[in-house]
């Protein structure tokens, strides 16, 4: 006696779509100095002064600023060293 095995049928939705990038965001906070928020963004990041300095103005005026793009799992990580430099950092969906 033969069986045959059905391979199941796998659906993605599109709240689990693998392509949607994920963003890094830098919220604002009453204890951290502009300079030092600039500092990490170019040390960690290593973005240009310019670029830092126009991020940490977008964190201070608007009260956050997405700092890094890409897959779930390197955003992940940003956030975790955002904390480590005591800076409140969150992530989420591009399009959110």
């Amino acid at each position: 006696m033969s069986q045959t095995l059905e391979s199941p049928r796998v659906e993605l939705d599109e709240a689990s779509a693998p392509d949607t990038p994920w963003v890094t965001i830098v919220w604002n906070d009453p204890v951290n100095l502009m300079t030092y928020v600039s500092w990490v963004f170019r040390s960690y990041f290593g973005h240009s002064r310019e670029e830092a300095d126009r991020l940490m103005l977008l964190v201070h005026t608007e009260g956050r600023a997405v700092v890094a793009s890409g897959g779930r799992e390197e955003m992940e990580r940003h956030v975790e060293a955002m904390h480590d430099f005591g800076l409140w950092a969150t992530l989420t969906r591009e399009d959110s």
